[in-house]
């Protein structure tokens, strides 16, 4: 696990420092944060290292598994300055949440991949909307999308930009959950949030210079960096 850490953070701190930002809202963050709320950042699991590198050193806590994987991928985020709370939205699930909702009251936000850790791609799970409503804290998405990038074979088809790269962020408007919102009305809220991020995503994408969407149902072909397509 140390190896992994060693050589992961180290490795993606060199490559997303050739990445050339360029941003949409992120005033918004600061303006949350300076009117002593603790936003609740929340993206897709596919955007997750270029969203790493970008939000790096803020404090922002995030739920990481108790197994193998989530050990050394918590320790590759410690690396950028992000706390964490351990176990996952699938399993320990109340035990992370809690945890979360405890560092908000303590004063950090909070990240949260919607559709981690295993899917389905770009379906948002209702964590983030129930721990907007248990804290008083709103929900703020964003997106990310690179010029140029390559794509794993994995479930969400996770982007790594490539070197030099341009990286759209667009950050929404904040998304606050009454606090008497019952279980039911937490749908409605989920449902929204996803909206809300489809809009993101083309706004991003329209930043790039890039008119396709995701390719979370494209098959692999080879490993060349692309324009969207999958690779």
């Amino acid at each position: 696990i140390a190896v992994i850490a060693g050589i992961g953070a180290p490795t993606l701190g060199v490559l997303g420092r050739t990445w050339r930002y360029t941003s949409d809202g992120f005033d918004t963050y600061d303006r949350l944060v300076a009117a002593g709320q603790r936003p609740i950042i929340a993206f897709w699991h596919g955007r997750i290292l270029p969203g790493m590198v970008y939000w790096r050193g803020r404090g922002i806590v995030v739920i990481t598994s108790e197994n193998f994987d989530g050990e050394w991928i918590a320790r590759i985020i410690e690396r950028f300055g992000y706390g964490t709370a351990r176990g996952s939205t699938s399993y320990g699930a109340r035990k992370g949440m809690l945890r979360l909702v405890r560092a908000m009251r303590q004063g950090r936000p909070a990240g949260f991949t919607l559709d981690g850790p295993r899917g389905p791609a770009m379906v948002a799970q209702p964590g983030a909307v129930w721990l907007a409503r248990a804290t008083g804290n709103p929900v703020l998405p964003f997106h990310l999308e690179a010029s140029r990038h390559w794509s794993m074979r994995s479930w969400d088809r996770t982007q790594i930009p490539t070197p030099f790269s341009t990286v759209a962020l667009v950050v929404g408007e904040p998304m606050a959950v009454p606090a008497d919102a019952q279980d039911e009305e937490l749908e409605r809220w989920r449902v929204e949030l996803e909206r809300r991020l489809s809009a993101l995503e083309r706004q991003a994408l329209e930043m790039v210079g890039r008119t396709e969407g995701s390719d979370r149902s494209k098959g692999s072909k080879g490993s060349e960096p692309s324009q969207g397509s999958g690779v």
